[in-house]
């Protein structure tokens, strides 16, 4: 869900800046962004849709299982981390504005 910018995840709070951003600039440009980003993410929806629920083959699912121990261990950091930075933005936002500052002060 995080691919379609669902609210609370690290996608929503870039997408959002980016479109206040572009709104700013242009506003006709944030219109036709704004319909980019609710296509994409219908698309998304119907994609992850054929691919988890379209013709399903019943010899394919005994070979291949849910997550393991293993592997929910190895993704459960990116999940973690996905949410805190949607629930939090500052955390990664500060660190940035911070570079850019440094690169601006550099640059001039």
């Amino acid at each position: 869900m995080a691919n379609i910018a669902l609210p609370g995840t690290s996608s929503f709070i870039g997408e959002l800046m980016l479109l206040l951003g572009i709104f700013k600039f242009n506003s006709t440009a944030g219109t036709i962004s704004c319909l980019g980003v609710i296509f994409c993410g219908a698309y998304s929806l119907w994609l992850c849709n054929k691919i988890l629920f379209g013709n399903l083959k019943i010899i394919y699912t005994v070979k291949f299982l849910d997550l393991n121990l293993k592997e929910f261990l190895i993704l459960l950091p990116l999940f973690v981390l996905i949410v805190v930075v949607g629930l939090n933005p500052n955390v990664v936002l500060s660190f940035s504005h911070m570079v850019c500052l440094n690169i601006l002060f550099e640059s001039f």
